[in-house]
């Protein structure tokens, strides 16, 4: 019998050519078909004395416009890179020596580790409470809205409220959310984003929405030939003029990775973000009910659980499963290639453990 919630092809599922038992997209997505052709054919291409310089570009500008859709913003605001860490010390950079920067207990080092590095000082509060513990010194709240190791969603309403009203600037990571949560970059100061997991993309492929107030704030640190307003008149010298919007900000793209890149993530930007919200979390409450695990404040695509020896894994791996174990929980990640029959296997590999609950 098909579930009510089960959302089919109308999504675009069928634009990947496999994903059954594949529960992993939170460590790395899956190429979309379009990508892997794409990708194989410009191997092909290279491999036979004929790279296509200016087919690159235009798939780097491809994936910033998708991107921006994707988290609706202008294009004008996003500056593309080729890690979320790269791009989080250019907003290191910009802060005044030793800024009070809070950050979530546990969230992912790239999102921290810049901060640290550029002796800033860093603060730690669990995410539950992290809005409260916003004060009249925090410079900038950075947080990754659904954390790497747990799956928790941030709360939004309250981080940006708190940011407001002490005036402190707010960085998104985003990197485990867009592609199955609907995200407002409009939001934040800034927000950044590596593409390789939910959206499928190769990985190497990064990008930063900053706000036009902040990108007066910003020092272009890592200019470079791309970060020009005319790239190809940027490649000698240093009379050179950088671009006027958020590109300026531009890393040297990788450009096999947008090669890859510009199709997936044309497939997440045409499809309607509310209805991957539903499917992945309607599976992912679908999985916590088989197992009897604790329903999330706030609904997440991905479920974590304690398995500090790593049985549950071993279950899942077993049963032809992929899925990932972090900071010592098993963790499993519902997307758009997933099913029921997803939840179905992964419920029954785990059924002796449900069990005992």
């Amino acid at each position: 019998m098909t579930r009510p919630h089960t959302v089919t092809t109308a999504l675009g599922r069928d634009a990947f050519a496999g994903g059954r038992g594949y529960l992993a997209a939170c460590t790395t997505g899956l190429p979309p078909r379009a990508a892997r052709d794409a990708m194989v054919r410009d191997a092909e291409e290279s491999a036979a004395g004929r790279p296509d310089i200016a087919g690159y570009c235009d798939a780097v500008e491809r994936s910033r416009a998708a991107f921006a859709r994707l988290v609706g913003v202008d294009t004008g605001r996003v500056a593309i890179g080729s890690q979320t860490s790269v791009l989080v010390s250019l907003i290191a950079a910009a802060l005044p020596p030793g800024a009070v920067v809070l950050c979530p207990e546990g969230d992912f080092s790239s999102v921290m580790l810049p901060f640290l590095h550029a002796g800033h000082d860093v603060r730690t509060a669990p995410l539950a409470a992290l809005a409260e513990a916003v004060t009249t010194q925090t410079a900038l709240v950075a947080f990754s809205l659904v954390q790497s190791a747990t799956g928790d969603v941030a709360d939004v309403d309250a981080l940006v409220a708190a940011a407001r009203a002490h005036g402190a600037r707010l960085l998104c990571d985003a990197t485990q959310a867009v592609g199955w949560l609907p995200v407002d970059a409009t939001r934040f100061d800034a927000l950044v984003c590596h593409a390789y997991k939910w959206l499928c993309a190769p990985r190497g492929v990064a990008f930063l929405a900053v706000s036009q107030d902040f990108q007066q704030a910003l020092r272009p640190v890592h200019a470079g030939w791309y970060a020009g307003a005319d790239p190809w008149s940027s490649c000698y010298g240093h009379d050179i003029a950088l671009a006027p919007d958020a590109s300026r900000f531009d890393v040297s793209p990788a450009w096999q990775a947008f090669v890859g890149a510009a199709p997936a993530l044309e497939i997440f930007a045409g499809l309607e973000a509310s209805a991957l919200h539903e499917h992945a979390t309607a599976l992912a409450r679908e999985f916590r009910q088989g197992l009897e695990l604790p329903t999330p404040v706030r609904e997440s695509a991905i479920v974590t659980w304690d398995d500090p020896d790593g049985d549950d894994l071993a279950r899942l791996s077993a049963a032809g499963i992929v899925a990932s174990g972090r900071a010592g929980r098993a963790r499993v990640a519902f997307h758009l290639f997933n099913d029921a029959d997803d939840v179905d296997d992964a419920v029954r590999a785990l059924r002796p453990r449900a069990a005992l609950l």
